[in-house]
């Protein structure tokens, strides 16, 4: 399949056009029966004669093109309405009714705060154009009306609040939130793209429009991604502090699978100037070692690294209701827990060669022994409840 991407120096176009050569490489295993053999990217600066070419071989456009930020008002109807005016008009020379999608957007409704807007009018006009087309071509047109996107690669001080915000707390400056309580409708660009390739094979989601809102219908006029995200500017900014401040807490805040926490962290972490990719972690040193801790989770626990020297012992405590793993990464050690009032000592000879993890047994004192003369210990330990120094719940006793 050859695939036509217009505005593919955007940041839609980017995303696609990075999968779709996941997918022409081979290297993209979860779409097995989609194959493509070439992207045709074309974008402002593109040969505008290639557009000929483009479409005369294309077997399937995405059409994501478009003017948000001009000079003048005027231009939205040109780089919007003129470029798919011409964009279709090529298509037609050549005869070549391939599918073809439209990246609109939710303004196009001209509802609420959108009512008036000349970008909104634009893409409705655009819109119009393309339906118009199918219904002369018979070509099938997918139109999708986007809410405010999000992810990585997202121009900030552009055209979305959530880049800007995610790129001025990641490089510490300063942002404005004129109404934390305004709600904004998100959708993640990972998301989108999958969107785009159902779409590709055939296997878009159709919906209509009540007001601002998509509900599915497979009989709808528009389509639409299934997965948005609704967060308020105040929300969004919270979230994104917790994540500034988590190389000096350790505290990582709650991150569901396919929540929007996790979407947004993703987000951030693009925007980190290269100082901030690498932070420092407090390391508490003495003649035995080092304990330093990795990680805290609200829910989940904690995550340490333990160093233990040649010959050298380290525990000797137990706990009421703490449990932890510990695991050898490197070095050759012995774990030895002992039930408190027993005098039975259960035994683990552990090694970075055969990396195992070894339950600490609530109830049960327990210590680790570094075997080695020569080498230190090296242990990953899990706890499941951060520590706490008012109610640390660790109890010194030998094994």
């Amino acid at each position: 399949m050859r695939v036509l991407v217009t505005g593919a120096a955007g940041f839609v176009g980017k995303n696609l056009v990075a999968s779709l050569k996941n997918i022409k490489e081979n290297k993209d295993r979860t779409r097995p029966g989609l194959s493509v053999d070439e992207i045709f990217a074309y974008d402002i600066d593109t040969d505008p004669s290639l557009l000929d070419t483009f479409c005369k071989e294309a077997d399937f456009v995405f059409n994501l093109a478009g003017v948000n930020r001009p000079k003048d008002d005027k231009e939205f109807m040109e780089g919007n309405f003129g470029f798919a005016s011409t964009l279709l008009d090529t298509l037609k020379k050549y005869g070549n009714t391939c599918p073809i999608m439209l990246s609109s957007s939710i303004q196009a409704t001209l509802l609420d705060r959108y009512a008036g807007s000349d970008y909104g009018k634009s893409k409705l006009a655009g819109e119009e154009l393309f339906f118009d087309y199918a219904k002369e071509t018979g070509a099938k047109v997918m139109v999708y009306r986007f809410p405010n996107l999000f992810g990585k690669w997202c121009r900030p001080n552009y055209n979305s609040a959530v880049a800007t915000f995610c790129n001025n707390i990641a490089n510490d400056l300063p942002i404005q939130v004129n109404d934390p309580f305004v709600e904004l409708e998100l959708l993640y660009i990972d998301d989108l793209v999958c969107e785009m390739l159902d779409a590709l094979e055939g296997k878009e989601h159709h919906c209509e429009f009540e007001g601002v809102d998509a509900i599915g219908n497979e009989d709808g006029r528009y389509c639409y991604v299934p997965v948005t995200h609704k967060a308020t500017l105040g929300e969004i900014v919270d979230l994104l502090y917790k994540f500034h401040e988590q190389p000096s807490t350790l505290l990582m805040p709650e991150i569901p699978g396919n929540s929007f926490a996790k979407k947004l962290y993703s987000t951030y972490l693009s925007y980190l100037p290269k100082e901030k990719v690498m932070f420092p972690l407090k390391m508490n040193v003495d003649d035995r070692g080092s304990f330093t801790e990795l990680l805290k989770t609200v829910n989940c626990g904690q995550f340490s690294v333990n160093i233990s020297k040649p010959g050298i012992t380290k525990g000797q405590h137990w706990h009421h209701s703490k449990w932890e793993f510990f695991i050898v990464v490197s070095g050759h050690g012995l774990i030895q827990e002992r039930k408190i009032g027993s005098d039975e000592v259960i035994e683990f000879e552990v090694s970075g060669d055969k990396i195992q993890a070894i339950h600490m047994l609530p109830g049960y004192t327990h210590n680790i022994i570094n075997l080695s003369d020569t080498e230190n210990l090296v242990t990953l330990m899990w706890a499941n409840e951060s520590f706490d120094p008012a109610h640390p719940d660790t109890y010194f006793e030998e094994v």
